[in-house]
């Protein structure tokens, strides 16, 4: 978006240009920094609120009513020092005091003033129902109406109703070649392409966050083909996606598919114009159990909330044994990308995080304490969640249930998610931006790293409640840093924000004659990696880390979209949003 007038004098400009670095090329594809960053959508009243600012001369901040510029609250900057991944020297404006709802502005003398923010209750509300909402846009086999996506309607793309088993997959019974049916779930990314591994990952967030909020996760108006019978959109969302990964398992053995993929990407077109054939490809460890995590989780959350289908409950842990039983059967079927298909692999050779999840959630599913017997559960760290490493997963669910667990256990998983906080909390202390972010978490999907840091804090806020504040403000100032308060000065959410991605890597987006993109949509954000450099027409703005970020559609590494990124930006506005 073009950038906001202001009639900068010398001694800002310089204090700018010393803040953000180089940022090259014109408009909407080059993103524009700020001298004080910001949270661009606001706060919740009772929230940390904390904005960065620019290391200059100044050392006090005023916080200004936006509509009158009447000065409601001064105070001090924290001393200026610098944060490495951004190669900046900043410092920090709190004004945790300002309580009062409103519209506001940060002033600090030599810059200009901050982007406008409120603070209010119920603030992310609309942003939590946005992030979910881009999850139904990211359906597959789902026709989108003019009533229910405005003018992001699209025609059902890829019915996958003859899918065909790739040689990897076949078995004595499913051959080569033989047409199978495996409609629905979500389209993984800014591709058009189903993987179970992720898919799981997601869901499983979206049912941990109606569990950590079920009553604003019911009041969430998102609009769904199913809105309206009672059961939350939230729970909806996640069906559709349970339903395809049921379809995934084979009826014969019970193993459970990696993916279903075309051989190779699709070009920039829409869902109904992609018609190249769709594999089921190998079934692998990782994909059965993270499908039987997920599926007993599932279980347990439905259990009493699916009165129209009392019978789903039973059949999802049953599919979840089932699965569990084959992945101890096979406990090193590593998926491996056939020569013949270049989608993306999800690929994992290391699986016992992936067996300490499965056993977590289908002891918390059955209160069978054989599943924990089964793993070296004391010998798994607990790590931050990611598809590739579950093991954190494992822990969080069992320290949020443990009063269901024989005390050992649950001071156990107590104390891990808790030794992580805390060593989020190191990060935070140390950093002179405030947030648990460092030089090696920029990377492919550094905007979910933030939200999965902030889930932790959260899962730990309940877990302390004389640190509780602590978690809490430091989990917000993750969110802080997706929402705009950023070296980027970008809110990384399509349509939030006074600036927002405009050329994300998500083929709907590119090719729907819309000029603005599907909004809701959480990008990976700054990687250090540049992995599609070489095939960007335009170059990196800046090297630093947490500059290393090109809003155009040819940059997969840093401004794509994902459905595990968006199901974390879902749980951790929900849990915010308290107040």
């Amino acid at each position: 978006m073009p950038r906001r007038a202001s009639g900068r004098s010398g001694a800002a400009t310089l204090a700018l240009g010393l803040f953000v670095g180089l940022c090259l090329g014109q408009g909407a594809a080059c993103a524009q920094p700020q001298a004080i960053a910001v949270n661009q959508l606001g706060f919740t009243p009772a929230a940390a609120k904390r904005a960065t600012v620019a290391a200059g001369p100044a050392s006090r901040f005023e916080l200004l009513a936006a509509d009158s510029g009447r000065v409601v609250l001064a105070g001090p900057l924290s001393p200026a020092r610098p944060w490495a991944p951004a190669g900046q020297a900043v410092r920090v404006a709190d004004f945790s005091a300002m309580r009062a709802p409103g519209r506001y502005r940060l002033r600090v003398a030599g810059l200009p003033d901050s982007d406008p923010f409120v603070i209010r209750p119920g603030v992310y509300a609309p942003l939590s129902s946005a992030a979910l909402r881009a999850l139904f846009f990211n359906r597959a086999s789902q026709t989108l109406s003019p009533a229910l996506a405005g003018p992001y309607a699209r025609a059902a793309g890829h019915a996958d109703t003859e899918v065909l088993v790739h040689p990897s997959a076949a078995g004595p019974r499913r051959h080569a070649g033989d047409r199978i049916a495996s409609p629905g779930g979500w389209y993984d990314a800014g591709d058009y392409n189903k993987y179970v591994v992720n898919a799981a990952f997601a869901t499983h967030l979206l049912l941990a966050a109606y569990e950590r909020a079920p009553a604003r996760a019911a009041g969430l108006a998102v609009g769904l083909p199913e809105s309206g019978d009672g059961l939350p959109d939230l729970l909806h969302e996640a069906l559709w996606s349970l339903r395809w990964l049921l379809s995934m398992q084979d009826p014969d053995d019970d193993g459970v598919y990696h993916k279903l993929s075309n051989a190779d990407f699709d070009g920039v077109l829409m869902p109904a114009e992609a018609d190249r054939p769709r594999w089921l490809l190998q079934k692998s460890t990782a994909a059965a159990l993270d499908f039987a995590a997920v599926m007993a989780q599932a279980s347990r959350v439905l259990r009493d909330l699916t009165p129209r289908s009392p019978q789903l409950p039973a059949q999802l842990l049953q599919a979840a044994l089932a699965a569990w039983d084959w992945a101890r059967a096979n406990p090193r079927a590593v998926y491996r990308q056939p020569p013949d298909i270049h989608t993306g692999e999800y690929g994992d050779d290391r699986l016992d995080d992936e067996f300490a999840w499965a056993a977590a959630e289908l002891h918390l599913a059955t209160g069978d304490p054989a599943y924990l017997a089964a793993v070296p559960l004391k010998r798994t760290p607990m790590s931050l969640p990611s598809w590739r490493d579950v093991g954190g997963l494992a822990w969080l669910s069992l320290a949020a249930r443990r009063e269901r667990l024989d005390p050992a256990v649950a001071a156990l998983a107590r104390r891990r998610v808790l030794g992580l906080a805390d060593q989020l909390l190191d990060k935070a202390g140390q950093a002179s931006w405030g947030v648990a972010l460092a030089a090696p978490d920029f990377i492919w999907g550094s905007n979910g790293v933030a939200l999965n840091q902030a889930l932790v804090l959260l899962q730990a806020e309940q877990l302390a409640p004389e640190r509780a504040p602590r978690f809490r403000a430091a989990a917000q100032a993750l969110l802080d840093y997706v929402l705009g308060r950023n070296p980027l000065g970008l809110s990384q959410v399509t349509g939030f924000g006074s600036r927002s991605p405009q050329h994300p890597h998500h083929r709907p987006s590119a090719a729907d004659g819309v000029i603005a993109p599907v909004p809701g949509f959480l990008v990976g954000g700054a990687n250090a990696g540049r992995e599609d450099a070489r095939g960007c027409t335009r170059a990196y703005p800046a090297r630093p880390a947490a500059l290393a970020y090109l809003d155009d559609y040819c940059s997969y590494a840093s401004n794509e979209v994902a459905i595990n990124w968006n199901a974390a930006l879902v749980y951790v506005t929900l849990a915010l949003g308290e107040d």
